[in-house]
Protein backbone atom coordinates (compact mmCIF):
# COMPACT_ATOMS: atom_id res chain seq x y z
CA UNK A 1 0.00 0.00 0.00
CA UNK A 2 1.40 3.42 -0.64
CA UNK A 3 2.74 5.49 2.13
CA UNK A 4 0.17 8.52 2.62
CA UNK A 5 -2.63 5.84 2.25
CA UNK A 6 -0.94 3.35 4.81
CA UNK A 7 -1.01 6.70 7.28
CA UNK A 8 -4.41 7.58 6.29
CA UNK A 9 -5.96 4.27 6.65
CA UNK A 10 -4.30 3.58 10.01
CA UNK A 11 -4.20 6.91 11.58
CA UNK A 12 -6.27 10.20 12.70
CA UNK A 13 -4.81 11.94 9.98
CA UNK A 14 -6.56 12.56 6.23
CA UNK A 15 -4.30 11.84 3.11
CA UNK A 16 -3.98 15.42 2.46
CA UNK A 17 -2.28 15.54 6.05
CA UNK A 18 0.15 12.31 5.47
CA UNK A 19 0.61 14.28 2.31
CA UNK A 20 1.68 17.14 3.93
CA UNK A 21 3.27 14.93 7.23
CA UNK A 22 5.64 13.35 4.43
CA UNK A 23 6.57 16.37 2.53
CA UNK A 24 7.65 18.21 6.36
CA UNK A 25 9.95 14.90 6.93
CA UNK A 26 7.98 13.81 9.97
CA UNK A 27 7.39 10.17 8.42
CA UNK A 28 10.35 7.51 9.17
CA UNK A 29 10.91 4.27 8.65
CA UNK A 30 13.91 2.64 10.78
CA UNK A 31 14.99 6.17 11.56
CA UNK A 32 15.27 6.78 7.67
CA UNK A 33 12.77 10.08 6.78
CA UNK A 34 10.53 8.73 3.78
CA UNK A 35 9.36 11.54 1.39
CA UNK A 36 8.45 9.09 -1.22
CA UNK A 37 4.23 9.80 -0.94
CA UNK A 38 4.48 6.47 -3.68
CA UNK A 39 7.01 4.37 -1.36
CA UNK A 40 4.93 0.83 -1.03
CA UNK A 41 4.65 -0.31 2.45
CA UNK A 42 6.12 -4.09 3.16
CA UNK A 43 4.15 -5.94 5.44
CA UNK A 44 7.11 -5.59 8.23
CA UNK A 45 7.49 -2.04 7.62
CA UNK A 46 7.42 -0.24 10.99
CA UNK A 47 6.31 3.48 10.27
CA UNK A 48 6.38 6.47 12.33
CA UNK A 49 4.84 9.90 12.14
CA UNK A 50 6.13 12.17 14.70
CA UNK A 51 7.95 9.35 16.20
CA UNK A 52 4.45 7.31 17.04
CA UNK A 53 4.96 4.41 15.59
CA UNK A 54 1.54 3.40 13.06
CA UNK A 55 -0.35 0.57 14.12
CA UNK A 56 -2.38 -1.40 11.64
CA UNK A 57 -6.03 -0.31 12.27
CA UNK A 58 -7.75 -3.36 14.55
CA UNK A 59 -11.28 -2.06 13.14
CA UNK A 60 -13.18 -3.42 10.59
CA UNK A 61 -11.06 -3.45 7.23
CA UNK A 62 -12.69 -4.25 3.77
CA UNK A 63 -11.04 -3.90 0.58
CA UNK A 64 -11.79 -3.85 -3.37
CA UNK A 65 -9.66 -5.97 -5.35
CA UNK A 66 -10.29 -5.94 -9.33
CA UNK A 67 -9.86 -9.71 -9.66
CA UNK A 68 -8.48 -11.05 -12.65
CA UNK A 69 -9.77 -13.53 -15.21
CA UNK A 70 -7.90 -17.28 -14.34
CA UNK A 71 -7.63 -16.68 -10.25
CA UNK A 72 -9.74 -18.55 -7.98
CA UNK A 73 -11.54 -17.42 -5.02
CA UNK A 74 -10.28 -20.14 -2.60
CA UNK A 75 -7.57 -20.95 -0.52
CA UNK A 76 -6.12 -23.51 -2.21
CA UNK A 77 -6.84 -25.61 -5.56
CA UNK A 78 -6.48 -29.49 -5.88
CA UNK A 79 -5.05 -28.82 -9.11
CA UNK A 80 -2.66 -26.40 -8.56
CA UNK A 81 -4.26 -23.22 -9.97
CA UNK A 82 -3.83 -19.51 -9.05
CA UNK A 83 -5.73 -18.54 -6.58
CA UNK A 84 -6.64 -14.66 -5.17
CA UNK A 85 -4.33 -15.55 -2.14
CA UNK A 86 -1.41 -16.15 -4.35
CA UNK A 87 -2.11 -13.00 -5.86
CA UNK A 88 -3.00 -10.63 -2.56
CA UNK A 89 -0.49 -9.38 -0.51
CA UNK A 90 -0.12 -11.43 2.78
CA UNK A 91 -1.39 -8.94 4.89
CA UNK A 92 -5.03 -10.22 3.38
CA UNK A 93 -4.34 -13.75 3.94
CA UNK A 94 -7.13 -14.24 6.71
CA UNK A 95 -9.55 -11.67 5.07
CA UNK A 96 -12.89 -13.20 4.00
CA UNK A 97 -14.27 -13.15 0.31
CA UNK A 98 -17.71 -11.51 -0.31
CA UNK A 99 -19.35 -14.44 -2.35
CA UNK A 100 -17.41 -15.31 -5.22
CA UNK A 101 -16.06 -14.98 -8.82
CA UNK A 102 -15.67 -17.84 -10.80
CA UNK A 103 -12.58 -18.40 -12.67
CA UNK A 104 -13.21 -17.12 -15.63
CA UNK A 105 -14.89 -14.04 -14.25
CA UNK A 106 -13.09 -10.76 -13.42
CA UNK A 107 -14.16 -7.61 -11.88
CA UNK A 108 -14.96 -6.17 -8.60
CA UNK A 109 -14.24 -8.67 -5.34
CA UNK A 110 -14.83 -7.12 -1.37
CA UNK A 111 -12.84 -8.80 1.00
CA UNK A 112 -12.91 -8.42 5.12
CA UNK A 113 -11.46 -9.38 7.86
CA UNK A 114 -15.37 -9.79 9.47
CA UNK A 115 -16.91 -12.99 8.91
CA UNK A 116 -19.58 -11.71 9.97
CA UNK A 117 -20.04 -8.34 7.44
CA UNK A 118 -18.97 -11.01 5.02
CA UNK A 119 -21.69 -13.15 5.56
CA UNK A 120 -24.22 -10.06 5.54
CA UNK A 121 -22.83 -8.53 2.23
CA UNK A 122 -23.53 -11.68 0.61
CA UNK A 123 -26.83 -13.17 1.55
CA UNK A 124 -28.53 -9.45 1.19
CA UNK A 125 -30.23 -8.42 -1.56
CA UNK A 126 -27.77 -5.25 -2.52
CA UNK A 127 -27.22 -4.82 -6.42
CA UNK A 128 -24.59 -6.68 -7.80
CA UNK A 129 -23.87 -4.95 -11.47
CA UNK A 130 -22.01 -6.78 -14.48
CA UNK A 131 -20.57 -6.73 -17.80
CA UNK A 132 -21.20 -9.35 -19.83
CA UNK A 133 -20.80 -10.32 -23.62
CA UNK A 134 -22.76 -13.29 -25.03
CA UNK A 135 -22.37 -15.40 -27.79
CA UNK A 136 -25.62 -14.55 -29.58
CA UNK A 137 -28.00 -11.83 -30.25
CA UNK A 138 -30.82 -11.02 -27.62
CA UNK A 139 -33.90 -12.66 -28.01
CA UNK A 140 -37.73 -11.69 -27.22
CA UNK A 141 -37.30 -14.72 -25.03
CA UNK A 142 -33.98 -13.83 -22.81
CA UNK A 143 -36.16 -10.05 -22.54
CA UNK A 144 -39.15 -11.72 -20.91
CA UNK A 145 -37.36 -13.94 -18.67
CA UNK A 146 -34.82 -10.76 -17.45
CA UNK A 147 -38.22 -8.89 -17.37
CA UNK A 148 -40.46 -11.70 -15.46
CA UNK A 149 -37.66 -14.13 -13.67
CA UNK A 150 -37.17 -17.95 -14.37
CA UNK A 151 -37.94 -20.84 -12.80
CA UNK A 152 -35.56 -24.00 -14.26
CA UNK A 153 -35.97 -27.94 -13.07
CA UNK A 154 -33.01 -28.44 -14.61
CA UNK A 155 -30.54 -25.66 -14.71
CA UNK A 156 -26.94 -27.59 -14.98
CA UNK A 157 -26.29 -26.05 -18.19
CA UNK A 158 -23.73 -23.05 -17.77
CA UNK A 159 -22.60 -25.19 -14.17
CA UNK A 160 -19.31 -26.49 -13.47
CA UNK A 161 -19.07 -29.85 -14.13
CA UNK A 162 -19.11 -31.03 -10.13
CA UNK A 163 -21.54 -28.60 -9.06
CA UNK A 164 -24.49 -30.58 -7.27
CA UNK A 165 -27.15 -27.61 -7.42
CA UNK A 166 -29.36 -28.74 -10.39
CA UNK A 167 -32.77 -26.50 -10.34
CA UNK A 168 -32.25 -23.06 -9.90
CA UNK A 169 -34.71 -19.49 -9.30
CA UNK A 170 -33.84 -16.72 -10.87
CA UNK A 171 -35.39 -13.07 -9.90
CA UNK A 172 -36.17 -10.67 -12.55
CA UNK A 173 -33.40 -8.31 -13.21
CA UNK A 174 -33.10 -5.04 -10.88
CA UNK A 175 -31.82 -3.43 -14.54
CA UNK A 176 -30.33 -4.61 -18.09
CA UNK A 177 -29.35 -2.90 -20.63
CA UNK A 178 -28.04 -3.27 -24.17
CA UNK A 179 -25.02 -1.68 -25.17
CA UNK A 180 -24.21 -3.16 -28.43
CA UNK A 181 -25.42 -5.98 -30.41
CA UNK A 182 -24.56 -7.91 -33.87
CA UNK A 183 -25.64 -11.24 -35.28
CA UNK A 184 -23.42 -13.52 -33.24
CA UNK A 185 -22.77 -11.65 -29.75
CA UNK A 186 -24.60 -9.17 -27.81
CA UNK A 187 -23.24 -6.90 -24.81
CA UNK A 188 -25.06 -6.27 -21.89
CA UNK A 189 -25.03 -4.48 -18.37
CA UNK A 190 -27.08 -6.16 -16.25
CA UNK A 191 -28.15 -5.76 -12.09
CA UNK A 192 -29.14 -8.57 -10.35
CA UNK A 193 -30.11 -8.62 -6.33
CA UNK A 194 -28.58 -12.26 -5.86
CA UNK A 195 -24.98 -14.00 -5.66
CA UNK A 196 -26.38 -17.64 -6.92
CA UNK A 197 -23.80 -20.03 -7.84
CA UNK A 198 -22.98 -18.93 -11.87
CA UNK A 199 -26.33 -17.40 -11.74
CA UNK A 200 -26.04 -15.18 -15.07
CA UNK A 201 -23.88 -18.27 -16.80
CA UNK A 202 -26.46 -20.65 -16.04
CA UNK A 203 -29.23 -17.60 -17.07
CA UNK A 204 -27.96 -17.26 -20.59
CA UNK A 205 -27.09 -21.51 -20.91
CA UNK A 206 -31.09 -21.91 -20.82
CA UNK A 207 -31.00 -20.37 -24.47
CA UNK A 208 -28.42 -21.60 -25.59
CA UNK A 209 -25.91 -18.56 -25.13
CA UNK A 210 -22.46 -18.87 -23.97
CA UNK A 211 -20.86 -16.01 -21.28
CA UNK A 212 -18.24 -15.21 -23.06
CA UNK A 213 -16.99 -12.41 -20.87
CA UNK A 214 -18.34 -11.40 -17.16
CA UNK A 215 -16.85 -8.80 -15.36
CA UNK A 216 -18.08 -7.17 -12.31
CA UNK A 217 -18.59 -3.80 -12.30
CA UNK A 218 -20.39 -3.03 -8.76
CA UNK A 219 -21.32 -4.41 -5.40
CA UNK A 220 -24.21 -2.65 -3.32
CA UNK A 221 -23.09 1.50 -4.48
CA UNK A 222 -18.95 0.11 -4.68
CA UNK A 223 -17.80 0.63 -7.88
CA UNK A 224 -14.74 -0.92 -9.22
CA UNK A 225 -14.46 2.80 -11.22
CA UNK A 226 -10.78 2.71 -12.88
CA UNK A 227 -9.03 0.49 -10.63
CA UNK A 228 -6.51 -1.91 -12.48
CA UNK A 229 -6.74 -5.36 -12.71
CA UNK A 230 -5.26 -7.37 -9.96
CA UNK A 231 -5.19 -4.19 -7.63
CA UNK A 232 -6.53 -3.35 -4.68
CA UNK A 233 -7.96 -0.44 -2.38
CA UNK A 234 -9.53 0.51 1.08
CA UNK A 235 -13.14 1.30 1.46
CA UNK A 236 -13.66 5.06 1.83
CA UNK A 237 -15.04 6.79 4.79
CA UNK A 238 -18.39 6.81 3.00
CA UNK A 239 -18.25 3.57 2.02
CA UNK A 240 -17.45 2.03 5.60
CA UNK A 241 -20.23 4.74 6.77
CA UNK A 242 -22.77 3.16 4.63
CA UNK A 243 -21.21 -0.68 5.60
CA UNK A 244 -22.06 0.40 9.43
CA UNK A 245 -25.42 1.59 8.79
CA UNK A 246 -26.56 -1.76 6.82
CA UNK A 247 -25.36 -3.61 9.55
CA UNK A 248 -26.97 -1.86 11.97
CA UNK A 249 -30.18 -2.19 10.27
CA UNK A 250 -29.39 -5.96 9.81
CA UNK A 251 -28.91 -6.45 13.07
CA UNK A 252 -32.18 -4.18 13.93
CA UNK A 253 -34.18 -6.53 11.99
CA UNK A 254 -32.49 -9.33 13.16
CA UNK A 255 -33.03 -8.52 17.11
CA UNK A 256 -37.39 -7.78 15.64
CA UNK A 257 -37.07 -11.36 13.92
CA UNK A 258 -36.09 -12.72 17.38
CA UNK A 259 -38.76 -10.66 19.42
CA UNK A 260 -41.28 -11.35 17.01
CA UNK A 261 -40.64 -15.13 16.82
CA UNK A 262 -40.74 -15.28 20.45
CA UNK A 263 -43.79 -13.64 20.88
CA UNK A 264 -45.24 -16.28 18.42
CA UNK A 265 -44.00 -18.97 20.49
CA UNK A 266 -45.42 -17.04 23.54
CA UNK A 267 -49.12 -16.81 21.88
CA UNK A 268 -49.08 -20.69 20.45
CA UNK A 269 -47.94 -21.54 23.73
CA UNK A 270 -51.02 -19.28 25.15
CA UNK A 271 -53.43 -20.91 22.59
CA UNK A 272 -52.44 -24.24 23.39
CA UNK A 273 -52.95 -23.85 27.52
CA UNK A 274 -56.37 -22.44 26.47
CA UNK A 275 -57.17 -25.57 24.38
CA UNK A 276 -56.07 -27.79 26.78
CA UNK A 277 -57.90 -25.65 29.21
CA UNK A 278 -61.15 -25.82 27.13
CA UNK A 279 -60.91 -29.61 26.63
CA UNK A 280 -60.39 -30.14 30.44
CA UNK A 281 -63.72 -28.23 31.51
CA UNK A 282 -65.16 -29.67 28.73
CA UNK A 283 -64.35 -33.22 30.37
CA UNK A 284 -65.45 -32.27 33.63
CA UNK A 285 -68.65 -30.54 32.45
CA UNK A 286 -69.33 -33.67 30.75
CA UNK A 287 -68.79 -35.86 33.74
CA UNK A 288 -70.33 -33.55 35.59
CA UNK A 289 -73.59 -33.89 34.00
CA UNK A 290 -73.27 -37.66 33.56
CA UNK A 291 -73.48 -38.17 37.10
CA UNK A 292 -76.34 -35.58 37.41
CA UNK A 293 -78.72 -37.90 35.06
CA UNK A 294 -77.27 -41.20 36.81
CA UNK A 295 -78.31 -39.23 39.92
CA UNK A 296 -81.53 -38.41 38.67
CA UNK A 297 -82.31 -41.96 37.59
CA UNK A 298 -81.48 -43.29 40.75
CA UNK A 299 -84.21 -41.30 41.90
CA UNK A 300 -86.96 -42.23 39.12
CA UNK A 301 -86.15 -46.09 40.40
CA UNK A 302 -86.74 -45.25 44.33
CA UNK A 303 -90.06 -43.77 43.90
CA UNK A 304 -91.15 -46.53 41.50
Amino acid sequence: MRLNKYISHNSKYSRREADRLIEEGEVTLDKKTLRDFGYEVEDEDRIYVKGQLVKESSELTIIVYNKPKGVLVTKKDDRGRATIYHKLSGKYRHFVPVGRLDYASEGLLLLTDSPEVATALMESALDRTYNLKIDKAISPEMITAMKEGLVLDDARAGAHEKSKIYSMEFAPFAHFEVRAEGKNFSKLRVTITEGKNRELRRFFAHFEAKVLDLKRVAFGGIELNNLPSNKTRYFTRREYDDVHKFMKRRRANAEADVKNRANALKQEAKNRREKEWEAKKTEKDGKAEKNSHASKSKKFNKKD
